[in-house]
């Protein structure tokens, strides 16, 4: 099942059916595919999928259930332990990602953004600099709209910009982007991954199926890659076409890899400048909510992980801050994240890691209040912070131990500042 694939006929299982698992079963119904959806949640709405004549099965999961099924499409939520895909694998069939299912659907070129943090941004900053040179894009994957979704529905020519997390290179096999972007790699997902050197080579899939006519855009100075593209550096110290208007250092970088893989996809440098100075930047990172009284508003939900956290941190430095941290356990280290603070600064903790992450703080003195939830802490860092100061919502961790994801727990924030 490769290329121009016929799916005539062919049983295809669906495993998750949020956005991306019921992109890729109309894509495939689309196509004469017999398709069933699996998902956990009982409470799903799957009408869509009924009336496409998806067989939907909810609720428990049984390892039988992979069975006489000619091929498994995994959406990016199912880990590849459950035993529902490892059933799968043990009888031989294969298991795709819905960006796999994605790309063998496509025929349009391909430029890939992987990365632990700035992918969104980056990504639709390159959408921005393919419209600023009329040239026609979709920006796709990760970033909500599935790439599945495009697939019959834009000209062969059209430029995908497709943003791809480690969770959908989990299982790749002829995914080719033309030209593949890696930002930066830090400790994230190791509940999932397991260890850091997992999370890497799966990261490192984007370069796999990459020919010598290919182009790979890395930080300056990282590591061998696999596959067999031309090889592009950058760094946040780079000379630009222009100063981006995003704030922060990580930003500028961003706006680098963004620069180099424009000009890989011979986009001049007057379009390229047009859209950095232009481009007002992504909801939930390093969004400036409100300035009330002197004291600015800050979402960057987003920061999902220590790292972003960090170029959060390091971007407003210029005020006190009042940090609201806390979150899921995705199994990081606190420390470095205590060292960036300063003796002005106060943090309000929230979520499961709030005690783990209140070590960390009192081995550096930094103060800090136990708030629980988020409305809690946001009362309390906005009765506390004068004019000049920040608060900041940049949790380090995911959301899913309060919300549902990081825009509902950015929008929460947002509402929360609008009220004042």
């Amino acid at each position: 099942m490769s290329g121009g694939v016929e799916f005539a006929g062919k049983r295809v299982l669906v495993v998750g059916l949020a956005r991306s698992g019921k992109a890729a079963a109309e894509a495939l119904v689309a196509r004469g595919a017999k398709v069933v959806g699996f998902d956990r949640d009982e409470a799903l709405d799957v009408g869509r999928l009924h009336e496409l004549g998806v067989e939907v099965r909810l609720g428990r999961e049984e390892e039988t259930l992979a069975q006489g099924f000619d091929l498994v499409v995994k959406s990016p939520g199912v880990p590849g332990e459950t035993s529902l895909v490892q059933g799968a694998r043990a009888l031989g069939v294969p298991i795709w990602s819905e960006i796999e299912l994605g790309a063998r659907l496509l025929g349009n070129p391909i430029l890939g953004v992987t990365g632990t943090n700035g992918k969104t941004t980056t990504s639709e900053l390159l959408g921005a600099i393919f419209h600023a040179a009329g040239r026609p894009v979709e920006v796709a994957g990760n970033i909500g709209r599935p790439l599945t979704s495009l697939a019959g529905e834009v000209d062969d020519s059209t430029w995908i910009v497709c943003e791809i997390s480690s969770f959908q290179l989990e299982d790749v096999e002829l995914l080719r982007p033309r030209i593949a972007v890696l930002l930066n790699l830090e400790p994230d997902h190791l509940d999932r991954h397991g260890t850091f050197e997992w999370y890497v080579d799966t990261k490192l899939r984007i370069f796999e199926a990459q020919t010598e006519d290919d182009v790979a855009v890395v930080p300056r100075g990282f590591g061998p890659l696999p596959g067999a593209a031309r090889r592009v550096e950058f760094s946040a110290g780079d000379p630009l076409p222009a100063e981006p208007a995003l704030p922060g250092e990580h930003n500028r970088e961003n706006a680098a890899a963004a620069t180099v893989a424009a000009r890989a996809a011979g986009i001049p440098d007057e379009a390229i400048a047009a859209a950095l100075v232009s481009f007002p930047g992504v909801p939930h990172r390093i969004e400036l909510v409100r300035e009330l009284h002197g004291v600015r508003y800050v979402n960057d939900s987003k920061a999902t992980n220590v790292a972003a956290a960090l170029r959060a941190i390091a971007a407003l430095r210029d005020s006190p801050l009042h940090l609201i941290l806390g979150g899921f356990d995705k199994k990081e280290s606190y420390p470095v994240l205590a060292d960036a603070l300063e003796a002005e600064d106060r943090a309000y903790l929230i979520g499961e890691t709030a005690s783990e992450i209140a070590v960390a703080l009192d081995e550096r003195g930094i103060s800090y209040t136990q708030s629980g939830d988020l409305a809690s802490a946001f009362r309390a860092a906005a009765s506390a912070a004068g004019s000049g100061d920040v608060v900041l919502l940049s949790p380090a961790c995911a959301s899913w131990d309060q919300f549902r994801d990081f825009e509902e727990r950015g929008d929460e924030f947002r509402r929360l500042v609008e009220e004042l």
